[in-house]
């Protein structure tokens, strides 16, 4: 007990403090009270004739309701709620409507006692502070010497308490008072997919203006903020002291409603991504990850997973710089992933196939530098699927060299590096790639995945292409759209192109096999075949350090395609700096089986009939 009570007694307030207090409340509430009567009986009783020969318009907000999103299931991720800010006229206010010099002594009168009786009921109805209310009441030039016709006295109120408070003002015969469309938005899944759904924000731009409608920011709420707000209405109507005019000069505009979105992601897929994201940077004592599964044949992400996550709920616990989307605006040298690029590019002209025979030394000289592989070895024998599936450096140059730069270049830009994929979400990174006119040791960086950048979604679209027949098809996070009424919008078509050939495409997948050949458990889902790419690549540290300066690590990653004579699933994990592991196999290929595992039983994905490529690695 003694516990208890020691935490209860740092909560009591003295018995004279809390007596003042009680008897400030009361002293307010009395004085807004009789503020109240006495504007109810001067207007009611000293000066009726003032109150009922006033007219003017009256404008009323008929706000849009925003578009909801939800998954490919149907799953909401975003909802609105109606709501309202409640904003003030100042200048109007200050006049209550009239002209001063033509408004009589009664009238001037009941106007100078506006701001306060308006301030006492919103703070009545709503809470708040009084003072805070009035001084923006009265605030009734702006600094230029302009009126002020804008303050924002309330943001977000339900529409039963902001009726409540316009019938209480309207009932004593003030004006100045409205009512703007601002929607509660909420997010039922928290930090599930928040980095593909973003969140409202206000708009930094409408503030200065003294506007405050809240807008899309981040995600799918920004890059499609104007078609999910749609368009306010109002009503505009002549009143009087007795309230609307019936025939008067009364104008209503409906509004447009917003468009509702389906997204591609699978909220189920996502969490369990999600989840063994988080695990694996845990596990790995990294930075953060990055995760994101696809469907081959359409582009369809999925899940889209990053790690440190946020909630759009809820953003105040998370840095600005974790409030965004990291596997569309990171860009990261991608390590050996690359590889299989280089080696499409390579076999598509003819000039090497899965079986080419390459004596690979131990090092090599690249332009002064010496290029090495991750294990020790002399002159070694190997296939072009050995060099897959050893991930040697060394051997992805030599191939390299058979190509010219240009060509390279050429191929890199039709996988979709150095360019937006256009998925769908906002400000993407573009990433780099090296031009035609790079120098020997450029290209032979590139070959194995340094001296380029890409975003984990550029990467994945780029090799899903190998796996879709060495077709691109430009990764979607938009499934449909449809209007108020429940009609589809046309949405752009996703765009194709093709890479390589049918046949190239069949041997890199071939090759592919021989990673999971040779790291036996890295990929392992029993019944289907797998194909798989590991990626380990030193990042250099912040304003030019170099790759063995202050703030250098590592960025690991692993690739998993499956079943692999037909994918249907491609799965790609980025850790980022981890600290207790030292390949991309170890970091990452855990999150990619699970995932892999997960979405082939839950598609629906037959098992695999033939047997594995079974490519020599060496000769």
């Amino acid at each position: 007990m003694a516990p208890v009570q020691r935490h209860r007694r740092r909560w009591l307030v003295p018995a004279a403090h809390l007596q003042r207090r009680q008897i400030g409340l009361m002293i307010v509430f009395a004085g807004l009270i009789l503020a109240l009567i006495a504007g109810s009986l001067y207007v009611q009783v000293f000066d009726p004739e003032g109150y009922r020969d006033r007219t003017g318009q009256d404008r009323i907000d008929l706000p849009a309701s925003r578009g909801e999103i939800a998954d490919r299931n149907g799953t909401p991720m975003a909802l609105s709620q109606p709501a309202v800010n409640i904003v003030a006229d100042p200048a109007t206010v200050a006049t209550n409507g009239g002209t001063w010099e033509q408004m009589s002594l009664g009238a001037r009168l009941r106007a100078k006692a506006g701001p306060g009786i308006i301030a006492g009921i919103v703070s009545a109805f709503l809470g708040g502070d009084f003072n805070d209310y009035y001084a923006g009441l009265t605030r009734v030039t702006n600094a230029d010497g302009e009126p002020n016709r804008y303050a924002l006295l309330y943001p977000q109120v339900m529409d039963y308490y902001e009726q409540q408070v316009d019938e209480a003002i309207d009932r004593l015969g003030y004006v100045g008072i409205a009512s703007q469309s601002s929607p509660l938005r909420t997010y039922p899944n928290g930090s599930t997919a928040a980095n593909v759904v973003g969140y409202l924000t206000t708009s930094e731009e409408l503030v200065a203006q003294g506007k405050y409608p809240m807008v899309g920011a981040e995600g799918v709420e920004q890059s499609f903020n104007t078609q999910l707000a749609g368009v306010d209405g109002y009503g505009k109507f002549e009143v009087s002291g007795y309230g609307r005019i019936p025939t008067g000069d009364n104008v209503v505009v409906e509004p447009v409603e917003g468009q509702s979105y389906q997204l591609t992601i699978d909220l189920p897929l996502q969490l369990m991504q999600d989840q063994l994201l988080a695990q694996a940077v845990a596990d790995n004592q990294a930075r953060g990850g990055m995760a994101i599964t696809m469907a081959v044949e359409t582009g369809e992400v999925l899940a889209m997973s990053v790690n440190p996550v946020f909630d759009s709920n809820n953003l105040t616990p998370t840095p600005v710089e974790d409030q965004g989307n990291r596997a569309i605006r990171y860009s990261y040298e991608p390590g050996s992933v690359q590889k299989l690029l280089t080696v499409a590019a390579v076999i598509d002209q003819g000039l090497a196939d899965q079986g080419t025979h390459l004596e690979v030394p131990g090092h090599l000289n690249a332009g002064g530098a010496i290029i090495s592989d991750a294990f020790s070895h002399g002159t070694m024998r190997m296939t072009t699927a050995g060099v897959i599936g050893r991930s040697s450096n060394i051997g992805a140059v030599l191939l390299a060299r058979q190509s010219s730069k240009s060509a390279l270049i050429d191929y890199m830009h039709s996988f979709g590096l150095g360019a937006a994929t256009g998925v769908g979400l906002p400000r993407e990174e573009l990433g780099l790639v090296p031009d035609a006119n790079m120098t020997d040791q450029e290209r032979d960086m590139m070959a194995f995945g340094q001296g380029i950048s890409v975003t984990a979604i550029q990467e994945a679209a780029a090799v899903n292409a190998i796996a879709n027949g060495g077709v691109y098809i430009q990764p979607t996070i938009v499934k449909a759209a449809t209007n108020a009424a429940g009609q589809e919008v046309d949405m752009p078509t996703a765009q194709t192109h093709r890479v390589v050939s049918e046949e190239t495409s069949t041997q890199v997948l071939n090759m592919m096999e021989s990673v999971v050949a040779l790291n036996p458990g890295s990929l392992d889902i029993p019944g289907y075949r797998t194909a798989a790419k590991s990626g380990t690549a030193q990042a250099a540290g912040p304003n030019g350090a170099g790759y063995n300066g202050t703030g250098s690590g590592w960025v690991m990653s692993y690739l998993g395609v499956a079943p692999a004579e037909d994918p249907q699933i491609l799965t790609y994990v980025v850790i980022d700096y981890p600290q207790a592991t030292t390949t991309g196999t170890a970091a990452a290929a855990p999150v990619a089986e699970s995932v892999l595992s997960l979405a082939l039983s839950r598609y629906g994905v037959p098992p695999s009939t033939t047997p594995s490529s079974n490519l020599p690695v060496d000769w």
